[in-house]
């Protein structure tokens, strides 16, 4: 029996010198993959970073281009236009922030109306020249009336529908924030997981979040970050946030709790909303009824009386 004990000891001795001297060996092959990891991953991330660029690179408006804009603009004495800050804002709600979007829009509104112009006395002189003079003048005014409008009009279409992604994402991008900073992730991070979540669903949001997560980042004053967030997407929600968040570093209050009573607010503002909506629609179905229903009623309930009336007539 103790010839067998002392046996068994020797083995498990044996075993666990082995181990000792190979644990180190392992962990130092563990951190070797991982750094092989993170370097191929940095690779990675280099050849998309410069994928992106030249994709960008691209899609910019060529040199000539924009300087044959910018020469229009300054022979007429519009670069004030261009430096205005509502015009500024505005681009940026519409997720426009190239630094030719300016000018773009400002030359748009220039050139547009001429062109139109020329279209409406081509088609004036041509398909139109049997109309009165009254008439084609007319056409001429509309055609002027919507180059100068078209630009604004798109401009404004691309903010609400901006706007309305991010409005439909945000209150998901409040719960998520509220699990990210209950599990002890910082502001930073929290932005991070944020957009790498939601950026299938909605680009818009995850675009705003991934700006401000760089802007805390790299500026000095984290308030001005806060500031450029609410005023890039001009939503009343986000603007809360940026508020509450602000506060909360200022005067120390927990984060999570103050994402908590925000993510409240948002869900019951979502629910009065949807309340409005299904109590505005009985109003809105009104004249659907009885424009459509209450005809093919009519003759489905009067329609057998009339047909043996008529038999009786006859």
């Amino acid at each position: 029996m103790l010839p067998t004990l002392i046996m068994i000891g020797a083995a498990i001795a044996a075993f666990v010198s082995v181990l000792a001297l190979s644990l180190p060996l392992l962990a130092r092959d563990r951190l070797s993959n991982r750094l092989k990891a993170v370097a191929a991953r940095r690779q990675e991330l280099s050849v998309q970073q410069r994928a992106a660029l030249a994709q960008g690179r691209r899609k910019a408006p060529p040199r000539r281009r924009l300087a044959l804009m910018r020469a229009v603009v300054d022979r007429l004495k519009l670069q004030d236009l261009l430096e205005a800050r509502e015009l500024k804002a505005r681009l940026a709600q519409a997720g426009w922030r190239g630094q030719s979007a300016p000018l773009t829009f400002i030359f748009a509104r220039v050139a547009l109306p001429v062109v139109l112009l020329a279209f409406g006395l081509v088609y004036a002189t041509t398909v139109f020249a049997h109309l009165p003079l009254a008439n084609r003048a007319f056409i001429l005014v509309g055609a002027m009336a919507a180059g100068a409008y078209l630009p604004s009009l798109l401009l404004t279409n691309a903010v609400q529908k901006r706007q309305a992604s991010i409005a439909r994402a945000f209150p998901d991008a409040l719960d998520l924030m509220v699990i990210c900073v209950d599990a002890g992730l910082s502001v930073e991070a929290t932005l991070g997981r944020v957009v790498e979540e939601l950026g299938p669903e909605s680009p818009e949001l995850a675009e705003e979040f991934g700006l401000a997560a760089a802007e805390l980042a790299f500026l000095g004053d984290r308030r001005h970050a806060w500031e450029n967030l609410a005023e890039r997407t001009g939503l009343a929600s986000v603007r809360s946030l940026s508020t509450t968040l602000l506060q909360s570093e200022k005067y120390g209050t927990p984060v999570s709790q103050a994402l908590k009573v925000l993510a409240q607010e948002n869900r019951e503002s979502r629910m009065s909303e949807a309340e409005k909506k299904a109590a505005a629609l009985p109003a809105k179905l009104t004249v659907p009824m009885i424009v459509f229903f209450l005809p093919v009623l009519f003759l489905v309930i009067a329609g057998p009386a009339a047909i043996q009336v008529s038999g009786v007539m006859k």
